[in-house]
């Protein structure tokens, strides 16, 4: 019996080891595989929560030419709503306007989309997601992040998203696509009400520092890392007291920032370069001969990347 246990304990041990072993990352050169390799290895003594949060649009999910949110709302728009005289399409298009004339980020934008959602269960929402992603988007998550996320998980973090899209419609095709728990995924939540999403949002919202709140309210850990790739990841990237990494980033504009003059005069490359963060590629560029409602509407396509 003795032996049996020692065996037990022995083939325990051994597979413990074998699932914490590192898979270098195709498509990012040995310097970052060789980063995250010494991060994931020194993470093995830590006996606490070991917490990797991710930003989903551009950072998990390729963003070119357009949002997935965007294009997943305008194209419900235009077939419920446009064109129809009555109350409710006339309110609802009205939204659909002040979103496209007015500035696609900020906290007002994010209640916008909201509103728009609004009245419709959360059922019906998931479900929009879900076609948009299946009809467009299904090829968009990057490769080298899914291979990232199956390390962390390797290596027992926890794997969060915090994105600024609407948490509904989002939770279910990100789930599926990455094995991220629904209830790990958050979003722009409003509250839900006999079945059916509300105009009334739930704090914090994670739209700019709102993401570094909603990893202190939601989460309630301090990640080991984090990924982003715009400045509305920001102060969500400098939660992170271990790695953070950088997708995408861009080169051409200067930033300006009040509450911390360490961002201005640099671009966002420049600002996280100067911060250590690991600086990756991946290749997003318009895939299929896909049409979209975002192109009819004037919309400015979002930046491509190739890979290096």
């Amino acid at each position: 019996m003795r032996s049996k246990m020692l065996v037990f304990i022995f083939c325990v041990i051994a597979f413990s080891s074998f699932a914490q072993e590192f898979h270098k990352i195709s498509g990012w050169n040995e310097d970052i595989n060789n980063k995250l390799e010494t991060f994931l290895e020194g993470s093995r003594i830590i006996k606490e929560r070991k917490v990797a949060v991710f930003d989903c649009d551009g950072t998990l999910l390729g963003q070119s030419p357009y949002y997935l949110a965007d294009e997943a709302l305008y194209n419900y728009a235009g077939t419920h709503f446009s064109d129809k005289k009555d109350s409710l399409s006339i309110a609802k298009m009205a939204v659909i306007d002040s979103l496209l004339n007015g500035n696609n980020v900020g906290m007002d934008y994010v209640q916008k989309r909201i509103s728009f959602l609004s009245g419709l269960s959360a059922t019906e929402v998931q479900q929009i997601g879900e076609e948009m992603f299946q009809e467009k988007y299904q090829n968009k998550f990057y490769p080298q992040m899914k291979q990232l996320l199956a390390n962390l998980e390797d290596y027992g973090f926890e794997i969060w998203v915090v994105t600024a899209s609407p948490e509904v419609l989002y939770q279910q095709f990100v789930s599926e696509n990455t094995g991220i728990p629904l209830n790990r995924i958050i979003g722009v939540k409003s509250v839900i009400h006999d079945g059916k999403v509300t105009r009334t949002l739930v704090q914090p919202v994670p739209q700019d520092a709102g993401k570094a709140d909603a990893i202190q309210t939601f989460i309630k850990a301090k990640p080991l890392f984090v990924a982003g790739n715009s400045r509305g990841d920001w102060e969500m990237m400098n939660e992170s007291v271990g790695l953070k990494m950088i997708i995408n980033p861009d080169d051409s504009k200067k930033l300006q920032h009040e509450e911390d003059s360490s961002l201005n005069g640099q671009t966002l490359k420049e600002y996280w370069e100067s911060q250590k963060a690991l600086i990756v590629t991946c290749e997003d560029l318009p895939e299929g001969d896909h049409s979209y409602i975002s192109k009819d509407l004037n919309i400015r396509k979002n930046a491509e990347h190739e890979n290096n």
